[in-house]
């Protein structure tokens, strides 16, 4: 059977590149005579892969030297306990601008060890926009604010960041890290699972300001401690060995490809063929304020739940898969992330056309 469009929110499409340089390596990793799947995490060959994907990840995301980068698990959910661990030792709070189902997880994990403070929300309109970052009644003694720049279930992601003086923003960056440019600096932290635009399931990445390390208190458990991990070169306890590797591969091809600068006008010319079409159809819609849509997940329906239904199956026979929105969303969703080919959303698109002849 030949490969299908995974259009999956996550775990997600692979580079087809990577997956066949992996597929090359997967019984010998160069010389080394074994696989890195049965390699020792202590071993010079592995030691060269995580120094290899941080110095990767470093240059084509341009962090800074003031920033340590770490390859950590648990997915992004547990930074929604760690960052609070280690960062909101001061005041003992933080805020948060809610905008969907994860600012709402990260509200109830934080909750569990500080005061959080939801300063704005677009929950009034289930979601669709995000709230206007400009003259924000922020507290003053907040640790940190929490935003999640990409929205997987909604469909929405954020124009501007908060302009508040001394206070960090955390960002979850899940779903769009690497998709277009970002000046790191303007962030205390950044995390990421590695599922959507990374590399498989079971790493996340965690790029943090040096200076905020310094807040962690000494006895916080060493698992759950930045300083401890970055000490420790990420590798504290067995790290996804595997994972890493691929995402050094998925590095690489970024690269090669020219960089972040031409990953972000290949999403922005895949995203403006989505809903250019959904724009002009008289069948589909999608309901995010147009000023806020996301380039990396795009929801839509029909207004039919029936009608959605079918559509998600016929898809999957044409070779279009995982187009099913998100359990509490209903409709459809297209997720175009890095490794989805023009192709893949060029044949989306000629299946909506043909879907909405049929039974618009």
């Amino acid at each position: 059977m030949p490969r299908v469009y995974n259009f999956s929110s996550g775990p997600a499409t692979l580079p087809e590149i990577v997956l066949k340089k992996a597929a090359g390596e997967m019984l010998e990793y160069g010389k080394s005579g074994m696989s890195v799947m049965e390699m020792s995490h202590r071993s010079s060959d592995f030691e060269d892969i995580i120094a290899e994907t941080k110095a990767l990840l470093i240059d084509i995301m341009n962090i800074p030297p003031d920033y340590e980068v770490l390859f950590l698990q648990g997915g992004a959910s547990t930074q929604f306990t760690m960052v609070p661990m280690n960062l909101a030792a001061n005041n003992k709070s933080f805020d948060v601008i809610h905008t969907g189902i994860w600012t709402e997880k990260a509200i109830k994990e934080g909750e569990k060890l500080a005061k959080v403070n939801i300063i704005a929300s677009s929950e009034d309109k289930k979601f669709t926009y995000i709230p206007s970052v400009e003259n924000l009644h922020y507290n003053k003694d907040s640790d940190y604010i929490h935003i999640c720049y990409n929205n997987t279930v909604c469909g929405t992601k954020y124009n501007a960041l908060p302009n508040i003086d001394n206070i960090p923003i955390v960002a979850d960056m899940s779903s769009c890290i690497l998709s277009e440019e970002y000046d790191v600096s303007k962030f205390g932290v950044i995390f990421a699972g590695a599922q959507k635009n990374i590399g498989p399931a079971g790493l996340t990445v965690v790029i943090i300001k040096k200076d905020l390390m310094k807040r962690a208190d000494k006895n916080l458990p060493s698992m759950f401690n930045f300083n401890v991990q970055a000490e420790n070169k990420s590798m504290f306890n067995t790290p996804p060995t595997y994972a890493i590797y691929i995402s050094k591969l998925v590095f690489q091809w970024i690269k090669d490809l020219g960089g972040v600068k031409e990953i972000e006008k290949i999403n922005r010319h895949k995203s403006a063929l989505v809903y250019d079409f959904i724009d002009n159809s008289k069948l589909f819609k999608n309901n995010v304020d147009k000023k806020f849509r996301s380039m990396m997940n795009i929801p839509f329906t029909t207004g039919s739940k029936e009608m959605d239904n079918l559509f998600v199956k016929e898809a999957e026979k044409n070779s279009l898969a995982n187009l099913q929105g998100h359990k509490t969303a209903g409709g459809m969703r297209a997720s175009i992330y890095n490794a989805m080919p023009v192709e893949g959303v060029e044949s989306l698109i000629k299946f909506m056309e043909k879907f909405e002849l049929e039974h618009g």
